[in-house]
Order: structure tokens, then C-alpha cells, then sequence
């Protein structure tokens, strides 16, 4: 399996790496994680060759991936950041309120975080977006610095996995009151 470094991976957009990611743990046997389309009604198709030229959004989407780890269900939404500020209208209200409705069902959900300028995967807990979505409405900052991260959930390559998510998931469930 190629790594990220690698020359084949050079270019592949964050999504295809989570979907890797997926199939590695869905082959280990680990997670079972399904990758959740955007519902789209066609407007205009190219007959020819077969592809949807315009379409539009048939209702807002909540995350982009769902499943079980282990018995455990989980969520999922993943962000790509190019800066060390992450602007939290990058993230929908109604993502918001669906992941916390999530964890109510007794499920665990959070974000992916790619700091792409840095070659950096970061696991953020619902919980800890939950304080910088607080202060933004309390009329604080709309965004948060990397350097208020907790370190703790920087996810580290290891054993041939492209975005060991698992780990930061391991971390939350250890961490959680």
C-alpha cells in the first residue's frame, strides 16, 4: 500500500485518503465507515457521455461519513484548513446540531482536520468544537488557532494507515467524562 508520501498518493484530495482510510479499517476488520452522498436533483446531462453538467443541492447534508468502530457508532465530517486559523463557518449549524443529537443516541462524532500547509491530521472531539462554536455565539472569535488544540489528538501515522483516525478516537472515549 502506498504512503502518503508517496508519489501515488501526490494530489489525491482529502476525501479519497478518508475513503482509503475507510477501506484499510473496513480490510482489517476494524470500522465499518460509509462515505454519505449529497443528495443532488440533475438538471442538465450531457446524453453523450453520460455526466450530470448542472444540478442543484436537494437539501442540506450533514456529515460526510457514518458508521461503527467496533460496535461503537461514530460520524464523521472532514475539513481541509490551509492556514493555522480554522474559520468555523467552514461548519454548518445543522451539522452541529445533528452530531450533538449523534452523541445524545449514545454515538461519538467529530471532525477530521487536514492542515494541508503542514502535512498535519488533526481528530477534533464534537465536545472541543463545542467550545469555539460557544464563544463564536457568545459573540467571540468565528474561528480557532491551532495552537489551542490539544496536542493530544494530533494523529500520527503508523502501521501503513494513511489517517489513523482510530487513534484520535481511542483518545476521545479515554478522555470522556
Amino acid at each position: 500500500m502506498a504512503t502518503w508520501n508517496s508519489r501515488g498518493l501526490r494530489g489525491s484530495t482529502l476525501e479519497e485518503l478518508v475513503n482509503k482510510t475507510n477501506e484499510q479499517y473496513r480490510e482489517k476488520g476494524l470500522a465499518l465507515i460509509q462515505k454519505i452522498p449529497t443528495p443532488i436533483t440533475p438538471v442538465r446531462m450531457d446524453k453523450e457521455n453520460r455526466h450530470i453538467t448542472l444540478a442543484y443541492f436537494d437539501q442540506q447534508s450533514t456529515v460526510d461519513y457514518i458508521g461503527a468502530v467496533q460496535g461503537i457508532p461514530v460520524c464523521f465530517d472532514a475539513k481541509e484548513c490551509s492556514t493555522n486559523t480554522f474559520p468555523l463557518r467552514n461548519i454548518h449549524p445543522h451539522q452541529v446540531e445533528f452530531m450533538k443529537a449523534f452523541e445524545e443516541q449514545g454515538g461519538v462524532a467529530f471532525f477530521l482536520i487536514f492542515y494541508n500547509m503542514e502535512d498535519l491530521f488533526y481528530y477534533l472531539p464534537l465536545r472541543n468544537l463545542l467550545f469555539f462554536w460557544k464563544r463564536m455565539e457568545d459573540g467571540g472569535r468565528k474561528s480557532f488557532r491551532r495552537e489551542e488544540l490539544e496536542d493530544i489528538y494530533y494523529l500520527k501515522r503508523k502501521g501503513g494507515i494513511l489517517i489513523p483516525y482510530l487513534e484520535g478516537l481511542q483518545t476521545d472515549l479515554e478522555n470522556r467524562d
